[in-house]
């Protein structure tokens, strides 16, 4: 297993929804504000002048990530969320990695966090296509003549995917799911870093509660406030993240199949 990003590197953490980054992450975030590290997220849904995002910044100041960062898409299961935008998931490709592209260039940070390929134990929709939207916006945000208007290119050094390993899903993951639903998680040997939380694990439980709104209408937050303290704590103070470096391009390496040389050359031509 490799270790966790190091906490004086800068984080932009992407997700789905106000309180996907204090659920997901929010441990690592205040690890690294707590360094001294430049943090901050965008998040895909919702509106900037809904009661979420007003709970979003109240659990950012307390993750110490700064002022939300919004793409301002509607909530999939919840068109009220952004009146008159599209569902994130049905939002042009191109436009949506193209927003995402131009936070990535503004703040240029070390590390991207983001949702794994499931979207989490939940698999939910909004999440997988946060996952996308976000490695395609990774890349694109270091390639000059893509989305040349969102600023200076700009190529992070590592994605790191917000996760759960197959053995810790089996120990935990009935406290965060509903009966009946289908959980997904991943092989423990695809996780990267398992970053132990404990030190921040009272800011991270903060923001979770600060999104009062999910809190009080029993989602996930409010399962998590109504956990005893120990179960809660237990549950929380681990992150788990599945690592990808990106490193810069360099020449290709090895021998092309046979014909292929030929092929590209006569293409080019």
């Amino acid at each position: 297993m490799s270790a966790a990003p190091d906490p004086t590197a800068s984080v932009l953490a992407v997700f789905a929804h106000p309180d996907d980054e204090s659920l997901s992450a929010g441990g690592l975030l205040a690890r690294h504000a707590a360094a001294g590290a430049r943090t901050a997220v965008v998040t895909a849904t919702w509106a900037r002048d809904s009661a979420r995002a007003g709970e979003l910044a109240e659990a950012l100041g307390i993750l110490g990530a700064g002022e939300p960062r919004m793409l301002g898409y509607a909530d999939g299961g919840a068109p009220h969320s952004a009146p008159g935008q599209l569902p994130f998931q049905h939002a042009p490709l191109d436009e949506a990695v193209g927003r995402l592209v131009a936070h990535i260039r503004e703040f240029r940070p070390d590390v991207v966090v983001t949702h794994d390929a499931y979207g989490g134990l939940t698999g939910h929709p909004d999440h997988v296509h946060t996952h996308r939207v976000t490695l395609l916006a990774a890349e694109a945000a270091g390639l000059a003549p893509l989305h040349p208007g969102a600023g200076d290119p700009w190529r992070p050094g590592a994605l790191c995917l917000a996760t759960h390993p197959d053995s810790a899903a089996r120990e935990l993951g009935r406290s965060l799911m509903r009966p009946g639903r289908t959980m997904y998680s991943v092989p423990d040997e695809w996780v990267g870093a398992a970053v132990d939380v404990t030190p921040w694990l009272d800011r991270k439980t903060a923001a979770i509660m600060a999104h009062r709104t999910e809190v009080r209408r029993g989602a996930l937050p409010g399962r998590v406030a109504a956990l005893p303290p120990r179960e809660r704590a237990r549950l929380l103070s681990t992150e788990w993240y599945v690592r990808r470096d990106l490193a810069p391009p360099g020449p290709l390496r090895g021998s092309f199949p046979s014909g292929l040389p030929g092929a590209l050359h006569n293409h080019e031509r």
